[in-house]
């Protein structure tokens, strides 16, 4: 976890200047350790000090709206998973007592620190909806001030016990809400699209929060679902063979414990899963973020754009950076092959296509070679040899399409090779991939001058049929690492060179560009599948 999330503690209550223009701009997580110790609702709410009594009294005649779930103590956000089931206030208070009774002690479990979530506790018989047991009841969002709906405030009377807190006084609250649970619950995760402060009022909450950066280790409901801020894994019994990256969600994740008189702040797209103790109520506050606020609607396409490129580009960089230190040591380790055993295959395989630039000094030739470092020598071996096990030379020269644009069938020898190796993806599983992306730039750029020199059709048909998607983003990302690296005059040689050994430059241009659009399409597609919940199928053009 980077430090820059690590989420903070505070003993004192932040002033509103202090709120806005050092915690709340670092969208983190922060812990308010008593922040609200002196609300009147701290003392008259207390399920454990006669707090159901009071709460009977105030707002009892109240009809509020409350999750009934068959899946408790677990109550997930999909609307397929639960009913909003209306009753009065006073019988959820009867449930809490009837519950209170049953317990051992009369008061609520807390948790301690990293325990798991336990079983639902003992149930009643009479429960408001046959057949349903108090536990399944869940109290969540009732609203006790709601300025977009506010005939829906059905417990407004109780908002003179509760005081906004300083740093908040100056906010556009979208909502105040109650939050009550009768037996120990879990919510399922999930973001809010506003910043939300949770004050515990009674009993205790444990949370886990995780960025927004996690989005693709919880595999978030798809976008134009109903319950889009909800992950789809269920992280008390995750399947890692549907779900694979959940294995890794808890490194990602933070864990903080909250008591009566404690807030946290908890910041828009922050994924959390909260637990919560036997008889806990809690209240919150939402108001949108700056952000949002401020961001105008004709810029909206803008943003979109450049957050999915930016999501793309991180996507790319994460593929071709994995295990690349490790490769480069293991083709340092590898046992080199004589010079003269390269030199001899790579000219039968140019003589087998006619080549005939192969008319040229002798002793230039071998110079070259001679003059290659190791680990350049045995990169052109390696790729010599791919080329002469899988490449039909006769069908060498029929321009390949990516097969991650063209389906059309094909079966030519070399076109059934370049089809298996363009869907991978990988660096480290794809063979020319791997060899050019472990080489420094500069010794690169003289293993191709070397090809291009000697064998210049194997360098032809490893560009036009081994030259995989990821095979040509490395190879572009070589380029430019070149490119940095050289003077201009050098530059124009190489790539004077380079191309020369191609009957049509544009055809390897093509190919090459191809390719790495097709890469970055996959690492699209992997972005919305990850960020989205949204699973791309067929070409390019189907979503450009």
């Amino acid at each position: 976890m980077d430090d820059s999330l690590q989420i903070q503690t505070f003993e004192r209550v932040p002033s509103a200047a202090n709120f806005a223009s050092q915690i709340e701009p670092r969208n983190v997580p922060v812990v308010f350790n008593g922040c609200i110790k002196d609300w009147k609702a701290v003392s008259c709410w207390n399920p454990s000090s006669g707090g159901l009594d009071y709460l009977q009294e105030r707002v009892g005649l109240s009809t509020v709206e409350a999750m009934l779930s068959k899946s408790a103590p677990v109550f997930y956000g999909d609307l397929r998973s639960h009913e909003r089931v209306q009753f009065p206030f006073s019988a959820f208070i009867d449930f809490c007592k009837q519950h209170l009774r049953n317990t051992d002690d009369g008061h609520g479990v807390c948790f301690e620190s990293e325990r798991p979530m336990l079983a639902g506790s003992n149930t009643v018989e009479d429960c408001l909806l046959p057949g349903d047991a108090p536990q399944q009841v869940y109290l969540a969002q009732v609203p006790i001030m709601n300025i977009e709906k506010e005939d829906r405030a059905q417990l407004e009377a109780l908002r003179e016990d509760i005081q906004i807190p300083e740093f908040l006084e100056k906010k556009e609250l979208a909502s105040i809400n109650l939050w009550m649970n009768c037996a120990q619950t879990r919510s399922s995760t999930h973001y809010d699209p506003h910043h939300n402060l949770l004050c515990v009022v009674g009993g205790c909450k444990q949370v886990a929060l995780w960025p927004p950066s996690a989005s693709p280790l919880l595999y978030p409901m798809p976008i134009y679902g109903e319950a889009s801020n909800h992950s789809s894994v269920a992280l008390e019994n995750p399947d890692f063979s549907i779900h694979p990256r959940a294995e890794h969600s808890m490194d990602n994740c933070q864990k903080v414990i909250l008591y009566a008189g404690d807030a946290l702040l908890i910041p828009e797209g922050w994924f959390h899963q909260v637990d919560s103790s036997d008889l806990t109520v809690a209240v919150n506050f939402w108001w949108p973020s700056n952000m949002m606020s401020s961001m105008l609607e004709h810029m909206d396409a803008y943003y979109l754009r450049r957050i999915l490129r930016r999501l793309v580009d991180k996507e790319m960089n994460q593929v071709l950076h994995k295990d690349s230190s490790a490769g480069i040591e293991k083709m340092k380790q590898v046992s080199l092959l004589s010079t003269s055993k390269e030199t001899d295959q790579g000219h039968d395989l140019d003589l087998k296509c006619g080549n005939k630039d192969l008319k040229r000094n002798k002793l230039k030739q071998s110079t070259m070679l001679d003059e290659l470092e190791p680990l350049a020598l045995q990169a052109i071996h390696e790729l010599v040899s791919l080329v002469h096990d899988r490449v039909n030379f006769s069908d060498q020269r029929q321009p390949v399409q990516s097969t991650l644009t063209d389906d059309s069938a094909t079966s030519a020898k070399g076109d059934y090779r370049n089809n298996l190796i363009a869907d991978l993806f990988r660096p480290e599983d794809d063979p020319v991939a791997k060899i050019i992306w472990v080489l420094e730039p500069l010794t690169l750029h003289n293993v191709f001058l070397a090809m291009a020199h000697n064998f210049p059709r194997t360098l032809e048909a490893l560009i036009l049929n081994l030259l995989s998607p990821v095979g040509a983003e490395v190879l572009t990302q070589k380029f430019d690492e070149m490119d940095r690296q050289t003077t201009g005059e050098a530059r124009n040689k190489f790539y004077q060179v380079f191309y020369g050994v191609f009957d049509d430059q544009f055809t390897a241009m093509d190919k090459i560009l191809n390719g790495k659009e097709s890469f970055a399409f996959q690492a699209l597609k992997n972005v919305l599948d990850q960020y989205l919940g949204v699973n791309v199928e067929g070409s390019k053009s189907s979503v450009g």
